[in-house]
């Protein structure tokens, strides 16, 4: 299998220190997620928090399980803190590291250096942040400076638009310029998320992730829609390309597949 890294620039790979950093985009990754609504896993319904579906009141348990399935990483998302604009479930995400050994990512409410730091000593390894970046561009490179190569940049784009604020306001510039912004922080990936297609299970839009992956000279980690195997892998054909990895949610509640199963058809 052919290795993310040498597709980074050296004057991009050169802002990193650790090498677990790297290793992360070697080979292309499935990231379970889970998604938190006052201490239990829910899912919504494109991105709207009156549409909620709850499929367990033990986070931990439900991270256990992934782990146990092959989880390099898990995608920890804070809805409460999102819309609050600061971290609301820090006990979960404290039971979640208790529980595993893998890597997390935690994302939701992160405004402020010491929301920032606050996930971190809940346990997460990487912070995602999206609104933030859009909001206070200093914060993002006060956390790219302070966590190296731990941070990912989140868009959130319905109708190829980005939203901040929990995806109840939309920002004014385009995707392409957001992106941009986070690329030149340093961050280490950037996650982009189709709220129309987020928990819908409608299927991905693959051309699109790879098309934007080629213009960003970063590894793109795609989110939003996955309903097949076959999804998977037709990201899995533009690792090269830049799409380093994919969030899976839904999919995986509903038992469409197995994050086992996944990962071997990722391959």
């Amino acid at each position: 299998m052919r290795a993310f890294k040498p597709l980074i620039p050296a004057s991009y790979t050169e802002k990193f220190t650790d090498s677990e950093t790297l290793r992360l985009f070697e080979t292309f990754t499935v990231i379970p997620s889970i998604d938190l609504k006052g201490g239990k896993v829910v899912r919504l319904l494109r991105g709207d928090l009156t549409r909620v579906t709850t499929y367990s009141d033990d986070p931990a348990g439900m991270a256990r399980g992934f782990e146990a399935q092959g989880a390099r990483l898990i995608h920890i998302v804070d809805l409460d803190g999102a819309v609050a604009g600061e971290p609301r479930n820090l006990d979960s995400i404290r039971a979640i590291r208790a529980a595993v050994r893998c890597d997390l990512d935690v994302s939701g409410g992160l405004r402020t250096i010491d929301a920032i730091r606050h996930a971190v000593e809940a346990g997460a390894n990487w912070i995602s942040i999206g609104s933030a970046a859009l909001l206070n561009p200093e914060l993002l490179a006060d956390a790219s400076r302070e966590m190296k190569g731990r941070v990912f940049g989140s868009i959130d784009v319905r109708d190829g638009k980005p939203q901040i604020k929990g995806w109840v306001e939309a920002g004014d510039l385009d995707v392409e310029t957001v992106a941009g912004r986070f690329r030149d922080a340093g961050v280490a990936a950037l996650i982009v998320t189709d709220i129309g297609r987020d928990g819908t299970e409608m299927g991905v839009d693959a051309p699109r992730w790879a098309a934007l992956a080629r213009t960003l000279s970063m590894p793109l980690i795609a989110s939003g829609g996955v309903a097949t195997l076959a999804d998977l892998q037709a990201l899995r054909s533009s690792f090269a390309g830049g799409v380093a990895g994919v969030i899976v949610g839904r999919a995986l509640y509903e038992g469409r597949f197995t994050l086992a199963e996944a990962i071997a058809a990722a391959r």
